[in-house]
């Protein structure tokens, strides 16, 4: 029977030189000469630590975050920019997630919206992915349709199609 994998993961080595090319951006701004900004990845974890002097830098930073990191192909719902900035010392610190994987919750809510639309076939969560099986190909394709559109607040990779 065909079948996909529906995944949310992004890539290390992808994610590092978006950061990588963030971190060479705000050294030659005109803006940020001369204040301390520190961008960092915790490669483990996956957060990115960034500590600028003020609010409006730390909103310059992550408006180059966002557009570097769609440059390199990752999505800009991969970041967690929900926890607040807070003042430590003389500088503003901020720690930004990075989604990885399928969380149980949006997997769940993925398979429901799979479920209502009608369409005949079997999606199965397995940990961190959905494993989507149907009799045709192209009842597989009007799911990465319907996946597509939907807005699940997380970003989706479609995967390992076996027919």
């Amino acid at each position: 029977m065909p079948s996909f994998d529906i995944a949310s993961k992004v890539d290390l080595q992808t994610l590092d030189n978006a950061i990588n090319t963030v971190k060479k951006e705000i050294q030659n701004r005109f803006d940020f000469r001369d204040s301390p900004v520190s961008i960092e990845l915790n490669k483990k974890e996956f957060v990115i630590n960034v500590e600028v002097e003020s609010d409006m830098k730390m909103k310059q930073v992550i408006d180059v975050i966002i557009s570097r990191s769609i440059k390199q192909g990752i999505d800009s719902s991969a970041f967690d920019f929900s926890k607040d900035a807070y003042p430590s010392g003389k500088v503003v610190k901020k720690e930004i997630p990075v989604k990885n994987g399928l969380k149980q919750e949006d997997a769940k809510k993925i398979g429901k919206a799979i479920k209502e639309s009608g369409l005949k076939v079997q999606p199965a969560i397995m940990d961190n992915i959905i494993r989507v099986t149907a009799k045709k190909i192209d009842d597989l394709q009007e799911v990465i349709a319907l996946c597509k559109g939907g807005d699940f607040g997380v970003p989706l990779q479609y995967e390992n199609m076996k027919s």
